[in-house]
């Protein structure tokens, strides 16, 4: 009982601070789309306008989600998604130390997609 109980409170600690950290990076992202200020990359030739939504949705919108428990195995997808493009693609010629930080949110977010949110989350696994 009690190693669940810490495990459940690792699950929480985990994903709320990778989430919050991933939001530092997603804020801006959000602030420039609601501006109307719509110059982004545009790494599959889909356009500047649908790269920076969907990096919005990745980087700020999902690790809102994630934060709260909501969906938290779905809702990193996204997030992982966003970080393999961004090491892969747009950092994809770059060295590690550059690629590094994408990576490790990339990690990070599929180890929530595999484990969840724990029990301390709106939808409890």
């Amino acid at each position: 009982m009690k190693n669940t109980l810490l495990k459940d409170i690792g699950l929480a600690f985990f994903r709320i601070a990778i989430s919050a950290m991933m939001l530092t990076h997603g804020l801006p992202k959000f602030q420039k789309l609601i501006s109307g200020d719509f110059k982004f990359a545009d790494p599959f030739g889909i356009g500047e306008t649908p790269s920076l939504f969907l990096a919005v949705i990745g980087e700020f919108i999902c690790p809102i989600l994630i934060i709260i428990g909501f969906k938290s195995r779905l809702a990193a997808i996204p997030v992982a998604i966003t970080m393999a493009v961004a090491a892969f693609i747009t950092h994809g010629a770059d060295d590690f130390g550059t690629k590094e930080k994408a990576l490790f949110y990339l990690v990070a977010f599929v180890t929530v997609s595999l484990l969840g949110p724990g029990k301390f989350g709106v939808n409890k696994k």
